[in-house]
């Protein structure tokens, strides 16, 4: 991203933010999805069976949960323990707070699935993490493959860029046909779905503001 040349002091110390233990790195991990998930910390503890009190300290860092535990948290959240780790220590320090590595993405889900494969698409996230107000993503849509039948609705806002084949975007009742190199934007509560109605895969790159990841 240019920015980090633009303001190195800044990432040096955003480096040394980053240049935690393991626990610290999992409390962080732990904290961002939960918001994300737009959960309290009340709601988490209702969700995974374990204490507020122990969790508040997991996320802080200063509690250690055994692997039944994450298991607890990781399915209450709706993803694989491994999102937790994602190879963050194979990162670079420095790049952490801001670069993601195509091999390092992670696969986003929603809504209490565990995937979204039985839909023919599958999101990964692009942004270095899930605590700022704007996500990156990209999305690839197998032949056939689109967000569901129905119509989607969120908050804020909604952009992306098609990269390669064709999608099919039906946003507030009109549908368009969109290109590789062609371009979207639109007001995240306005009706809205995917659909790749081609013979070959598609995909796209999308913008999200704020991000959500909250159970419908």
């Amino acid at each position: 991203m240019p920015y980090i040349i633009l303001f190195m002091p800044i990432v040096e110390a955003e480096a040394e933010l980053f240049a935690d233990d393991p626990l610290e790195a999992l409390g962080r991990e732990i904290r961002q999805l939960r918001r994300a998930r737009e959960l309290t910390l009340a709601d988490l503890a209702d969700s995974s069976g374990l204490s507020l009190s122990f969790l508040s300290k997991i996320e802080r860092g200063v509690s250690k949960p055994s692997l039944t535990s994450l298991q607890d948290i990781a399915e209450a959240l709706d993803v694989q323990v491994g999102w937790f780790f994602n190879n963050v220590d194979a990162a670079p320090t420095e790049e952490q707070p801001f670069v993601v590595r195509s091999h390092r993405r992670r696969r986003l889900t929603y809504s209490g699935m565990a995937g979204t494969d039985y839909l023919g698409f599958e999101d990964h996230l692009l942004s270095a993490s899930l605590d700022g107000q704007l996500a990156l993503g990209q999305s690839r849509y197998a032949p056939g493959g689109s967000t569901g039948d129905d119509l989607q609705v969120h908050e804020g806002e909604e952009a992306g860029l098609i990269i390669e084949g064709t999608i099919e975007l039906t946003v507030d009742g009109a549908t368009f046909v969109l290109d590789a190199g062609d371009s979207f934007s639109f007001p995240g509560d306005l009706p809205h779905r995917y659909e790749n109605t081609s013979a070959h895969d598609a995909v796209l790159v999308w913008a999200n503001s704020p991000l959500s990841l909250r159970r419908k």
